[in-house]
């Protein structure tokens, strides 16, 4: 399993060296962009919006935009420093909290925590004190120039780390538009409500639920390829011959004329 940080989780005097591995993965299917006419990928540029010219990856500067086409350019060096700074800290578990006390809007994305070279007897003891306490470590870490706010909590027999958000991440409940703010409600609707609820209700089983959309897709592919209906890019673009005829008619028109020198009238004898 990938290793996509390295670092010391900290709780008093307790430090722990880990590795954090990702415990997701996308598993959407990736489609590409075709030329319908010739079948090959489509490219992207970036450009720029005046010069309206291509621009390489050493031209471009970063900068933060605090009013309409207004910027201040950060250098490089100085947000390397930022960066730097963040990551030699370990993750210091801040406070332990109940699970139940953060609501799931916060959560972002889950890691597994594993223990690094001599971590193995301190990450038992975290694991063993979090699951027999019934509570979470909160914490901070830096991931890819982020600093994120994390949970540490037991799950099965390893640990698990969580990335949340912070609260200005989390849009107010006061712009969703259209929220009834009261509606009075009957007891037999209710009662009906509540029956259905409770005839749906059942053990959470992840491994039931699959994606049926993506299921269906590959099937369709599948079945294309099986029909081989596949397509091929042209090695060579249609406008190849007609570039090469340009070429031709361009060396016609520079190519040097031949000079002729004007003939000479014969001089007549004297009488």
């Amino acid at each position: 399993m990938h290793t996509v940080w390295k670092g010391t989780i900290s709780f008093g005097l307790v430090n722990i060296p880990v590795k954090l591995h990702s415990a997701t993965e996308d598993r959407d299917i990736k489609l590409r962009q075709l030329h319908k006419k010739c079948n090959n990928p489509i490219k992207y540029k970036k450009t720029c919006s005046h010069c309206n010219e291509e621009v390489k990856q050493e031209d471009i500067i970063m900068a933060y935009e605090y009013a309409p086409d207004k910027f201040i350019a950060l250098d490089k060096d100085d947000l390397d420093k930022i960066k730097n700074e963040q990551e030699e800290k370990a993750v210091d578990i801040i406070n332990f909290v109940k699970l139940e006390e953060i609501d799931p809007i916060y959560f972002d994305k889950s890691y597994y925590l594993s223990p690094g070279d001599g971590g193995s007897k301190a990450y038992a003891l975290l694991r063993r004190s979090l699951s027999d306490s019934g509570k979470i470590g909160l914490a901070k870490i830096m991931i890819r120039s982020k600093e994120k706010l994390a949970v540490i909590r037991p799950y099965n027999n390893t640990l698990i780390m969580e990335s949340i958000h912070y609260p200005d991440e989390v849009r107010s409940i006061g712009a969703v538009p259209n929220v009834p703010e009261s509606v009075e409600l009957s007891k037999k609707e209710l009662d009906t409500a509540t029956l259905l609820i409770d005839q749906l209700t059942e053990a959470f089983e992840p491994e039931k639920y699959t994606d049926d959309y993506r299921t269906a897709l590959m099937e369709l592919i599948q079945e294309k390829m099986a029909k081989e209906e596949g397509i091929e890019k042209k090695n060579q673009p249609d406008n190849v011959v007609d570039l090469m005829k340009a070429l031709e008619e361009s060396i016609k028109k520079t190519k040097p004329k031949k000079t002729t020198s004007p003939r000479k009238t014969p001089e007549r004898k004297k009488a």
